[in-house]
């Protein structure tokens, strides 16, 4: 009895990869989110400072003050523009430059005498990743160079106390090397939510239910032979695109086991593809089934940790969303990914996604129960 449930099953979800062959939107589809999908925003959707465009307005036209716009350089910033002081409304209005620094007259004088003259940096704030890393960037700048004038130019080697800073995981900190991996778990998401759900509600559309319901299986065989198809096409386009994509073209070095990251998102797989079929047992349409899981998707995706950190949001967010398997999903792939968490440090969020994956199966077996009685 056993051996023939997992023959049904295994044949089922053989059935279910020859239809996703046929389906070409779908397999265009898993092919663009685990390439271009996952390489553009990560290659070129830079989070660190780069290449931000600058005014200065000397009005002291000192040694210093040639020295801070000297200090401004690229990568960082473009070549600093020098700038009228009538002119800084109607460049920042424009959107010419991200930041416009005025350094007043007698900037260097005032400092000499041991008085406090204030630099006015104008920031475009709608630049606002570059805004908040380049005011930073700007103050540390000015900073330095306003103390090594007032120290003749002494090395920092000479001072009482140095500042060592070490970055662990990220040296250089490039953002391609978080977005990569992020853009993956997201991408793993998507298509887990939305492959699944649509292998149901193509069976409903192209008249394939009716035949499943004459033959000798059971709702449980339908279901189980779905998510492991559909989680099988997924491990092998994701593993693919970690290894090409984003070791192979993005050089992202990967410092724990990829075989224990595979192994859980086996696990996590089975959570979220159990989801995707719930949500196609109820509606009646693949339109309306993207308008079902996109925003379910997307709630998953921004409030998981992938792209605002879980310590920013309040903290009844941060327990309401300890119960979505992507919040912990996010957690293992980047302790194994970035910090070569062993199995020992991620087994939590194993479990965790183990059980909801059983909550999500659950209640999808008995919606597609009631979907198969009302069909027949």
């Amino acid at each position: 009895m056993l051996l023939r449930r997992l023959q049904n099953i295994y044949r089922l979800g053989v059935k279910e990869i020859f239809s996703l062959r046929r389906d070409v939107v779908m397999v265009v589809l898993i092919i663009f989110t685990f390439t271009y999908a996952v390489y553009t925003p990560a290659k070129h959707a830079l989070t660190e400072l780069r290449n931000a465009a600058v005014a200065v307005v000397d009005e002291d036209h000192s040694q210093l003050s040639q020295r801070i716009r000297d200090a401004l350089l690229e990568p960082y910033f473009k070549p600093p523009v020098l700038l009228a002081i009538d002119g800084i409304d109607a460049a920042m209005d424009s959107g010419r430059y991200t930041f416009v620094i005025d350094i007043p007259p007698d900037f260097e004088a005032d400092l000499l005498a041991g008085r406090q003259p204030a630099v006015q940096v104008n920031i475009d704030a709608t630049a606002m990743t570059q805004a908040g890393h380049g005011a930073t960037y700007i103050r540390r700048i000015i900073a330095q160079e306003v103390e090594d004038s007032m120290r003749g130019g002494e090395a920092m080697t000479q001072r009482p106390v140095a500042q060592v800073v070490r970055v662990k995981f990220n040296p250089n900190v490039q953002s391609k090397w978080f977005l990569g991996v992020m853009q993956l778990v997201n991408m793993i998401t998507l298509l887990a939510i939305m492959l699944s759900g649509a292998a149901l509600i193509r069976e409903r559309e192209h008249g394939t239910i009716e035949h499943l319901l004459v033959m000798p299986l059971t709702p449980a065989e339908i279901m189980i032979a779905k998510v492991w198809a559909n989680g099988l096409v997924i491990v092998i386009a994701a593993t693919l695109s970690l290894k090409l994509v984003i070791q192979g073209l993005l050089d992202v070095p990967i410092a724990g086991s990829i075989p224990l990251f595979v192994a859980g998102m086996v696990i996590y797989l089975f959570s979220v593809t159990a989801l995707g079929i719930f949500l196609a047992t109820l509606v009646r349409s693949m339109p309306q089934f993207g308008l079902l899981a996109f925003p379910v998707f997307m709630v998953m995706n921004l409030l998981s940790g992938s792209t605002t950190p879980l310590d920013s949001m309040p903290e009844a967010l941060q327990y309401a969303m300890q119960l979505s398997p992507s919040t912990h999903f996010v957690s293992f792939a980047q302790a194994i990914l970035y910090r070569g968490a062993g199995f020992e440090v991620v087994w939590r969020d194993f479990a965790v996604i183990f059980l909801s994956g059983v909550v999500f199966f659950s209640a999808a077996l008995l919606r597609f129960r009631k979907t198969i009685s009302a069909v027949r």
